[in-house]
C-alpha cells in the first residue's frame, strides 16, 4: 500500500479510484466490512482502491484538552488498513485551515480535482467540511456515486464502535476490546530509560510513555511483546500500566518486565499485548510486600500465558 500526504500530485494509476473516507480509529470489525465493501467495489469496476483518513483525528483538534483516546496510533492505523488490502492511503494534515473550507470546497478540490474519484464509500455517521454541514447527499449533488454502509461505523455505543472499544479498554476488559477490534490491540513505544526501581527490586523493565494512545484500566497485565523490526516471536511478560502508587510517578507508563530476557533494549520500539489484566494497581506497605506480590504476577502471567 502506497502513502501519500497531499491529495495534489497523485499519479495516474492511483487517481480515478473507489475511495474510502473516514477517521477509521482502532480499524474494527465495522470499519473493515466498510473496507471491504470499498474493495469489492473497486474491483468490480476494475478501478483501484484507495482509502481517505485524516492526521491528527479531528479530536485531537477539536478538543486538545481530553484525555489520550487513540486506539491506532497513526503508524499503527496505518499498518492495520494496510491489512484491508488498499492499494493507497491518502492520509491528509488536519489542521484548522483543512477544517475551516466549506464542504463545496472538500468535494470540488479534493474528490473531484484533486483525486478524479469514481466512487466515495463512507460510514453512516459521515459528515465534513466547515461546521460539518457537508453530508452524503452533498457528494451526490456534485454528480459523484456514493454508497452509504449502514450502522457498522459508527462512534456511538453500538457494539460496532471506536468508543465502544475505548470504553472496554478502559475498563481493562481487553478481550472485549478485541473482540470488536477483530485483532489484538497493542501499546507501541520506544524504549526509554526510567529510574531503575524493577532493576532494584529483581524485575528490571522495558518502559514507554503511554504518547496519545487510549489509557486502559491501570494495573498489572500479563503480556505478549516483540522488538520491532527483529527476528522472532512474541516474548512472554508481565506489564504495569499506570502511576505505580508506590513511587508516585507523574506520567503514566508503560513497563514491561520481559521473562527470561537480558538484552539491553534502549532506544528500540517495543510493541505490547496486554492479554489479561491481573489485577488494579495498589500502594504496599512495604519493599518486600510489592516484591511479594511482583512474584505472585509473574507466576500467574506465566501460567495464563502458557
Amino acid at each position: 500500500m502506497q502513502v501519500f500526504s497531499d491529495y495534489r500530485g497523485l499519479p495516474e494509476s492511483r487517481r480515478g479510484a473507489v475511495v474510502a473516507i473516514g477517521n477509521f480509529d482502532g480499524v474494527h470489525k465495522g470499519h473493515q466490512y466498510l473496507l471491504a465493501q470499498a474493495r469489492s467495489k473497486a474491483h468490480a469496476l476494475g478501478r483501484p482502491f484507495c482509502i481517505m483518513t485524516f492526521e491528527p483525528h479531528p479530536r485531537k483538534l477539536f478538543r486538545p484538552d481530553d484525555p489520550p483516546f487513540r486506539i491506532t496510533p497513526a503508524p499503527l492505523k496505518i499498518e492495520r488498513l494496510a491489512a484491508s488490502g488498499a492499494d493507497a492511503l491518502i492520509q491528509l494534515d488536519f489542521d484548522w485551515d483543512f477544517a475551516s473550507q466549506s464542504a463545496q470546497k472538500f468535494v470540488d478540490d479534493i474528490l473531484l480535482a484533486g483525486l478524479e474519484a469514481a466512487h466515495i464509500v463512507v460510514g453512516n455517521d459521515f459528515c465534513f467540511g466547515q461546521l460539518r454541514k457537508g453530508t452524503p447527499q452533498t457528494i451526490r449533488d456534485a454528480g459523484l456515486e456514493i454508497s452509504v454502509i449502514e450502522k457498522v461505523c459508527d462512534d456511538g455505543d453500538s457494539a460496532l464502535s471506536s468508543s465502544r472499544v475505548r470504553q472496554e479498554l478502559r475498563h481493562g476488559n481487553v478481550d472485549a476490546a478485541n473482540e470488536i477490534l477483530g485483532w489484538e490491540w497493542e501499546i507501541r513505544g520506544r524504549v526509554v530509560k526510567g529510574d531503575q526501581r524493577g532493576r532494584e527490586l529483581g524485575f528490571p523493565t522495558a518502559n514507554m510513555d503511554m504518547g496519545d494512545g487510549v489509557h486502559p484500566a491501570y494495573g498489572v497485565y500479563a503480556v505478549l511483546a516483540r522488538i520491532e523490526g527483529e527476528e522472532g516471536g512474541w516474548i512472554k511478560g508481565a506489564a504495569n500500566i499506570g502511576i505505580r502508587p508506590m513511587f508516585e510517578v507523574p506520567v503514566a507508563q508503560v513497563e514491561t518486565y520481559l521473562f527470561d530476557f537480558s538484552r539491553e533494549i534502549y532506544g528500540k520500539t517495543l510493541c505490547v499485548r496486554p492479554v489479561k489484566r491481573l489485577r488494579g494497581e495498589a500502594k504496599f506497605t512495604s519493599l518486600d510486600a510489592l516484591i511479594a506480590q511482583m512474584n505472585e504476577d509473574c507466576a500467574q502471567a506465566r501460567e495464563i500465558l502458557s
